[in-house]
């Protein structure tokens, strides 16, 4: 029972503002055109890098889902350094998570988040500007980069309701459903003193969860619930921040395809830049910052002891449920399987979420000769029917930023 209410108290704290978020992402996505954001992010020099570090903060991609728009980018123009610094930024936080920050961990965190990806980013594309000793050429791909979004007003509007309540809550649903059970668990099930040791030292606490956040995959609205779980056990708020950063900036997917494309050194930096960034603005919480702004001992009270649900926070719970449960729904509806002559299966490796899917289809669909295209996200399987090459196919999956091999 105390796990429930625990889960329900969290779930009402985050509803009303993760909906807004949803909401305000599915605008941006409706209403700014994707060669807007290009327009911008091409070209080299530090207005580049901090350019494409203010675009990737406020955008609502998760750590898999911006891997084929930074390589779109990387391949149309965009230098290393500018491609490093949205890498950077864009997976650390978006508009959702924000909202969502704010609900759980309060104002300070909310507006400390966003900066310290925005800083992250352009140190870190900086670094690899510097570094990058060679000539940053760019073989521009014939990438298609035109929208496909209705032109009228009303149905921009449809499609920012599409895009914002249901291929982003199918995109980050169930990363988010995983974070608030296991912000649950350890709530009500872990010990209070569990952490005191690593409590008292936050330089030790901070590297023990970079040392578990790098390796694992976590979306930066899902990172909220686990993080506030972790600082009512007794880490600090730094610490917090830390896993806010890391987890959902840096996996070991992510690291391998950067450094495939765009070479070990800048993978490194990449990697690096977010490690210091974290650390650098969780010690600057925890040591210069009043601690008074990341108090969130109320919060705690209301777990652990019931909470008054508001009617509009309920109503607000109850929507994001029915919204994660159709999301639910619709990706395990078994679809028709494509039969004929020419239908090959491929592996692909390297998908995380639905946002990685539509890159896929929608490469592989561009292939001469392709009539139809299916991509199972949960067997990490495309099914291609009609004339078409093995080695194209194979091309166009490398193209979107992700591996492929006949099946």
């Amino acid at each position: 029972m105390e796990l429930l209410n625990s889960l329900l108290f969290m779930l009402n704290e985050m509803s009303p503002y993760i909906l807004l978020g949803f909401l305000i992402a599915g605008v941006m996505h409706a209403f700014i055109p994707q060669r807007t954001f290009a327009r911008h992010l091409l070209g080299s020099g530090w207005k580049a890098v901090v350019k494409s570090a203010l675009i990737g903060v406020p955008l609502p991609l998760c750590s898999c889902g911006v891997l084929p728009t930074a390589i779109a980018m990387r391949r149309n123009g965009a230098s290393r350094a500018a491609s490093t610094s949205f890498l950077v930024a864009t997976p650390q936080t978006g508009v959702d998570s924000i909202a969502a920050t704010w609900s759980l961990l309060g104002p300070a965190f909310a507006v400390v988040r966003p900066v310290a990806a925005l800083f992250t980013a352009i140190f870190g594309g900086m670094a690899v500007g510097k570094a990058d000793s060679e000539k940053d050429v760019v073989v521009a791909c014939d990438v298609n980069t035109d929208d496909e979004r209705p032109i009228t007003f009303a149905g921009k509007c449809v499609s920012a309701l599409k895009y914002g309540f249901v291929d982003l809550v199918s995109s980050i649903g169930g990363w988010l459903v995983a974070g608030l059970i296991i912000a649950a668990i350890i709530t009500v099930y872990v010990p209070a003193d569990f952490f005191s040791v690593l409590g008292r030292n936050p330089v030790l606490s901070m590297i023990a969860v970079l040392v578990i956040a790098i390796p694992m995959y976590v979306c930066a609205t899902g990172s909220i619930p686990i993080a506030m779980s972790l600082v009512l056990k007794g880490l600090s708020p730094g610490t917090a921040l830390v896993l806010l950063m890391a987890g959902p900036a840096a996996n070991f997917a992510s690291f391998t395809l950067i450094s495939r494309e765009m070479g070990r050194k800048a993978a490194a930096i990449y990697l690096l830049s977010i490690i210091a960034g974290a650390m650098a603005f969780g010690l600057l919480i925890d040591y210069v910052l009043p601690k008074g702004w990341f108090a969130i001992d109320g919060m705690a009270a209301a777990c652990h002891h019931g909470h008054e649900f508001s009617t509009f926070s309920t109503i607000c719970s109850a929507v994001l449920v029915a919204l994660l449960l159709a999301a639910l729904i619709k990706r395990n509806i078994k679809t028709n399987k494509i039969t004929g002559n020419m239908t090959k299966e491929y592996v692909i490796k390297g998908m995380n979420c639905p946002h990685c899917q539509a890159a896929v289809t929608k490469s592989i669909s561009g292939v001469n000769g392709v009539t139809q295209v299916e991509v199972n996200l949960s067997t990490g399987k495309a099914t291609v029917e009609g004339e078409h090459s093995a080695d194209e196919v194979i091309a166009a999956v490398r193209a979107a930023g992700f591996e492929g091999e006949i099946a």
